[in-house]
């Protein structure tokens, strides 16, 4: 386990993968590859898409399983004439834990600012859930030596107007762009770079406090083989995961990953 006591929390990010029936078996086949102790170490929580909650949910409930629900996104309003999109009350109602916030395929295919997702952020908390915030880099901005910036400045905007509080609850998921689905992995050591310079504008914008108890994440092509590494990191706190959440072997090998 990693040697502060923020309790990681391993993440699935389905994305548009899986219909219900796919989802189901999903979650039961996770069911009998993670056991009670596996949950005693880590939060785990699913995030599929907005058609599969509601059987998820049931399954979740019925089966007493220690998984959390999650939602990939949803509209900074309570209801009205957004033809399309979810309402956070609703994903509310359906029992669902975590939310994730400007992931980059958000900011990147649909024009996401950092001031829409602080929007979003603020309706999460609203309605008692929390928000899993994504900031990262593009490939440019790695090469060009401005990833601590960019970073920084993600979070800044994408956190305004919350209270020291409410940081010290939510999770952040540190995202290289151009580790997302490619492949490539940042090394440990420059995961763990970036989440401490998160950690470092936490403690300098909300204060110490904030600053040892939010639970940064590291996601980018995220496997049962590069987790451990990644996870002995001081600053790491857990795992936003891809394609391999959608492999219920190999997500269970993530979540059940062992510090040397």
């Amino acid at each position: 386990m990693p040697a502060s006591s923020r309790r990681p929390l391993i993440s699935g990010n389905w994305k548009m993968n899986m219909n219900h029936y796919e989802a189901i078996h999903l979650v039961q086949k996770l069911s009998y590859l993670l056991t009670k102790e596996d949950f005693e170490k880590v939060d785990v929580s699913l995030h599929p898409p907005f058609t599969d909650i509601r059987s998820i949910q049931t399954v979740l409930e019925s089966d007493k399983l220690a998984m959390l629900l999650g939602a990939q996104n949803c509209h900074t309003d309570e209801k009205g004439a957004f033809t399309g999109e979810v309402s956070p009350a609703f994903l509310g109602k359906l029992g669902v834990k975590y939310v994730i916030c400007g992931h980059s395929e958000r900011r990147q295919y649909f024009g996401e600012t950092d001031e829409f997702v602080a929007a979003k952020v603020a309706a999460v908390l609203k309605f008692d859930m929390l928000p899993i915030v994504c900031v990262g880099e593009t490939k440019d901005e790695r090469e060009d030596g401005t990833t601590l910036d960019r970073v920084e400045s993600q979070v800044k905007g994408s956190l305004k107007g919350r209270t020291a509080d409410q940081i010290a609850a939510l999770v952040i998921a540190y995202e290289p762009i151009w580790a997302i689905g490619t492949g490539l992995t940042a090394t440990a050591q420059d995961a763990q770079d970036v989440c401490h310079h998160i950690r470092s504008v936490i403690r300098t914008e909300w204060g110490n406090e904030a600053s040892e108890k939010v639970r940064i994440q590291y996601g980018g092509s995220v496997k049962a083989g590069n987790v451990s590494e990644l996870m002995a990191q001081p600053d790491i706190d857990g795992a936003l995961v891809g394609g391999a959440s959608i492999d219920p072997d190999e997500f269970a090998r993530i979540v059940q990953f062992k510090l040397s």
